[in-house]
């Protein structure tokens, strides 16, 4: 598949297909997806789809000009924006490892010259890394981009957004790289995505998170889900932000610990309800009846044969002796 029709299919997740509307004349254009109605009724994010589609047609001008759509560059040249890379698991880089040691290069990365010699990545940070850290070469296939760097940017962070398999927590920090650089709104961000309204609210559960278990996180975001996350950011709101962290971290750093050991390690645990105290009143050897005292509650405990009979005469007789009290209180 051409990186125009890779593009293309994930930009139709959030309704903007590069292919004419059909219809008639005051439908012509207007997205037919729910995110892409969406967008259209917002004017900013309306402009920035156009973007986005400006900067599939230059690659899809790209392929059509040259023969070789991809050529050679120099891996040195390459440099990568801080934050753009999608964090694989352990398993998914060395499935990804395997597969560029054993095959060529079927998607090129995608890049932006900048002028000085130097080529910004766009696309495919983790392939230059492998190939760079792990396979020793000097060389690795790309398409050069020409585009703004709103297009650049818009590229790159759905790119990774609609990746297949992408943690919760790579969501939210995508939409956390687009709102600080191109100044949009998050939720609107997050609405024009197609999410499900119930996935939104747990990808932004981790914006209540202690800042330093975002940091661990960070470092392995396959370990918590938004579900979890959620139950979390919870007690850390409770009060309870420490706690929260320290098990994210146990979390993050074993493979043994899951999720739900996690959360409980986090959960303060509710103290002991205190017995209270009972006071047994004998009449000579023999028990007669248990006073205790919980709540509010005084209770008079009878045993034996005749102990409801007794509950019924003392309960009276406590109640008179109330009254009693009471009334003298008010003579006085």
């Amino acid at each position: 598949m051409s990186i125009k029709d890779r593009l293309a299919a994930k930009a139709a997740s959030i309704g903007t297909s590069p292919r004419p509307q059909k219809g008639n004349d005051d439908q012509a254009g207007r997205p037919k997806t729910a995110p892409g109605q969406l967008m259209a009724s917002f004017p900013l994010l309306a402009e920035k789809e156009r973007e986005l589609q400006a900067a599939m047609r230059r690659i899809e001008d790209l392929e059509s000009s040259t023969g070789t759509v991809s050529e050679e560059v120099e891996i040195s040249t390459l440099v990568e924006v801080p934050g753009r890379r999608r964090i694989l698991s352990k398993q998914e880089y060395g499935e990804l490892r395997a597969n560029l040691e054993a095959n060529p290069l079927i998607h090129p990365i995608v890049y932006r010259p900048l002028g000085d010699g130097r080529n910004e990545i766009i696309s495919g940070n983790n392939r230059v890394a492998i190939y760079r850290d792990d396979l020793k070469r000097a060389k690795i296939r790309g398409v050069p981009f020409e585009g703004t760097d709103t297009e650049v940017e818009l590229g790159a962070a759905f790119s990774n957004l609609l990746a297949p398999s992408l943690p919760d927590f790579e969501k939210y920090r995508q939409f956390q790289r687009i709102q600080q650089n191109l100044g949009l709104s998050q939720a609107d961000i997050i609405r024009t995505s197609g999410l499900a309204q119930s996935h939104v609210a747990r990808i932004l559960s981790f914006d209540h998170l202690p800042p330093e278990a975002k940091q661990v996180l960070a470092t392995n975001p396959h370990r918590l889900g938004g579900t979890a996350a959620a139950k979390f950011a919870a007690l850390a709101e409770q009060g309870h932000g420490t706690q929260v962290t320290e098990a994210i971290k146990l979390l993050v750093e074993s493979d043994q610990m899951t999720q739900e050991r996690a959360l409980t390690l986090a959960t303060p645990s509710r103290p002991k309800p205190i017995r209270p105290a009972v006071k047994t009143i004998t009449v000579g050897k023999r028990k007669f009846c248990d006073v205790s005292v919980r709540n509010g509650v005084i209770g008079l405990r009878f045993r034996g044969k005749d102990g409801e009979a007794k509950a019924e005469e003392w309960s009276e007789r406590i109640a008179q002796f109330i009254e009693s009290e009471l009334g003298e209180q008010d003579i006085g």
